[in-house]
C-alpha cells in the first residue's frame, strides 16, 4: 500500500471518543471527616494569623537565622525535594503514554563477491514507525491523574517535612537557652552555698554550733553541683542537634552558641481560627486528600485492564542502492490490533479490588490525619494555657522564696536561725528559679508546637513544586543536582 507520509501521523492520532474507567474522585465534606464547627478549648478563634514566618514573632535573629536554613541546609528536607522532583518526573512518564512513540533507523550495506563472479553492489535503507496505544477506557488518563495527585501529595510532604523540621530546630534552640539559664541559676547557687558552708565553718571553729551544720552544708553543695554536669549534658545534646539539624557537625554552633541569652518569649497568645482554617493550612491533611485523589484514580487504571485494549500503528520506509535514489519509492503500512483478556483466572478483578481496598485506606489515613491534626491544636493550645499559668504562679515563688531565702540567710548569720531553716530556705529558692525556668521553656516550646499544630511554616497559597522550592545546599556544593 503507497501512502504519503505526510498523512501517516494523522492516521496514527485519530482522536477516539472514550469513556475514562473507574470513579471520579470527589472531595469529602468536613462532615465526612468529622471536622467539628469549633474546637473544644477556650482559644482566639477569630480569622487565623499569617503563620509563614512564625519564628521571627520570638524576637530573636539567631532562632530567626537557623529556622530558616532549615530549607535548604536540613538533609531531610532535602531528601523530601529529592523525591518530589522524583515524582515530577512520574507524572511525565505517565503523560508520555498519551501519545504515540516514534521511532526511526537508517542503515547501509555493502555486498562483495567472496568467490567466483565480480563486483559486488551497495544498499541504503531509511525508514520510520509509530505506535500507539489508544486509551479507549481511560486506563491512560487515570493514570495521569494518579501522578498528578501523587504529585501534589509529594510537594505537601516536603512541606510537612520543612515545617516539623523547622519546629525542631526551634525546640532545641529553646532547650539550649534554658539550660544556659539553669546552669547559670545553678552557679549562682552553688556560690551562695560555698558562703554558707565557709559561715558554718566558721560558726564549728567558735563553738557556736555543732559540726551538724557543715555536714548539711556541705551537703546541699554537693547536691547543687551534682546537678551541672546533667544540665551541661542537656545543653551539650540540645546544641549538637542544632547542628545536625542545619546540616552540619555535631559541635558547628557550639562557639556561636556559647554566649548565653534568655529563653525566647513569643506572643501569649495568637488566634486559632476554626478547625476548617487547619485543613486548608496543613501540609500533611492536604497531602493525605492528594494521596487519596491518587488511590481513587488508580482504582479506574486497574479497571481499564477488564475492557479490550486497541493498538494502532505504522511504518513508512524507502530502499536503494544509490542515495541519489533514496526517497524515489517510499513505501508505508498502518494497522491495528484489538486484544482482549479472556481467562486469567479472576487476577484483573482482583487488581481492581485491590484497587479500592487502597482507597478505602487512603480516606481512613486521611479522616484519621485530619483528626490528628485537630488534636494537636487543642494540645498545644491547653499547654501553652498551663504553662503560662505555672509561670505566672512561679513569678511569686521565685519573689517569696528569694525574701524567705535573704531573711534566713541573715538570721543564720546573726545566730538567730539553725541551718535547716536556712537549708530549706535555700531549697526553695533553687526550685522556684528552676521551676520558673522550666515554665518558661514550656511556654515557648507549646508556642512553637502550636505553631506546627497550625501549619505555620509555609505558603498555604502555593503547592510546592520541583521549581519553586529552594534547592538543597548539599547538592549545590557537590554538584549532583
Amino acid at each position: 500500500m503507497m501512502i504519503r507520509p505526510s498523512i501517516l501521523p494523522t492516521l496514527i492520532a485519530v482522536p477516539l471518543a472514550a469513556c475514562a474507567a473507574g470513579p471520579d474522585y470527589a472531595p469529602r465534606t468536613a462532615a465526612q471527616l468529622g471536622v467539628p464547627p469549633a474546637y473544644s478549648v477556650a482559644a482566639q478563634e477569630s480569622a487565623q494569623a499569617d503563620l509563614r514566618r512564625w519564628w521571627t514573632a520570638f524576637d530573636d535573629p539567631m532562632l530567626t537565622r537557623l529556622v530558616e536554613q532549615a530549607a535548604t541546609r536540613n538533609l531531610d528536607v532535602a531528601q523530601a525535594t529529592v523525591r518530589l522532583r522524583q515524582a515530577r518526573e512520574a507524572l511525565v512518564q505517565s503523560r508520555a503514554s498519551l501519545l504515540p512513540s516514534v521511532g526511526a533507523s537508517g542503515g547501509a550495506s555493502r555486498t562483495e563477491v567472496v568467490r567466483g563472479g565480480s563486483g559486488g553492489s551497495t544498499g541504503f535503507s531509511l525508514g520510520a514507525d509509530v505506535n500507539y496505544q489508544a486509551d479507549l477506557f481511560g486506563g491512560v488518563r487515570r493514570g495521569v491523574q494518579a501522578s498528578a495527585a501523587a504529585l501534589d501529595a509529594s510537594g505537601y510532604d516536603y512541606a510537612a517535612v520543612l515545617i516539623s523540621t523547622q519546629a525542631e530546630i526551634a525546640r532545641n534552640y529553646i532547650l539550649a537557652r534554658a539550660a544556659q539559664t539553669q546552669l547559670a541559676n545553678a552557679r549562682a547557687s552553688l556560690a551562695i552555698q560555698d558562703d554558707n558552708l565557709e559561715i558554718a565553718g566558721f560558726r564549728v571553729q567558735a563553738g557556736l554550733v555543732s559540726s551538724l551544720d557543715q555536714e548539711q552544708a556541705r551537703a546541699s553543695r554537693a547536691q547543687t553541683a551534682a546537678s551541672v554536669p546533667t544540665i551541661e549534658a542537656s545543653y551539650n545534646s540540645a546544641v549538637s542537634r542544632l547542628g545536625v539539624l542545619t546540616g552540619q557537625a555535631p559541635g558547628a554552633l557550639k562557639a556561636e552558641m556559647e554566649a548565653a541569652r534568655p529563653i525566647p518569649q513569643g506572643p501569649a497568645s495568637i488566634a486559632i481560627g476554626i478547625p476548617a482554617d487547619t485543613l486548608r493550612q496543613r501540609p500533611d491533611i492536604r497531602g493525605a486528600e492528594r494521596s487519596l485523589a491518587a488511590a481513587v484514580a488508580r482504582i479506574g487504571v486497574a479497571e481499564a485492564q477488564l475492557y479490550p485494549q486497541l493498538s494502532l500503528g505504522g511504518s513508512i520506509d524507502a530502499g536503494s542502492t544509490a542515495l541519489s535514489s533514496l526517497l524515489d519509492v517510499v513505501t508505508g503500512r498502518v494497522f491495528a490490533s484489538i486484544a482482549q483478556t479472556i481467562f486469567d483466572a479472576g487476577r484483573n478483578r482482583s487488581q481492581v479490588r485491590s484497587a479500592q481496598a487502597a482507597a478505602d485506606g487512603a480516606f481512613l489515613a486521611y479522616k484519621q490525619t485530619v483528626l490528628a491534626a485537630l488534636e494537636d491544636v487543642e494540645t498545644a493550645v491547653v499547654a501553652l494555657r498551663s504553662a503560662q499559668a505555672r509561670e505566672r504562679e512561679f513569678t511569686v515563688a521565685l519573689d517569696a522564696a528569694n525574701n524567705s531565702a535573704i531573711l534566713s540567710r541573715s538570721s543564720y548569720r546573726a545566730g538567730l536561725a539553725d541551718f535547716l531553716t536556712l537549708s530549706q530556705s535555700e531549697a526553695a529558692l533553687i526550685s522556684a528559679r528552676n521551676g520558673l525556668v522550666q515554665a518558661r521553656a514550656d511556654e515557648a516550646s507549646a508556642l512553637i508546637q502550636l505553631y506546627l499544630a497550625l501549619g505555620g511554616g509555609w505558603d498555604a497559597g502555593v503547592t510546592p513544586t520541583p521549581d519553586n522550592v529552594p534547592a538543597p545546599a548539599a547538592l549545590d556544593k557537590t554538584g549532583t543536582n
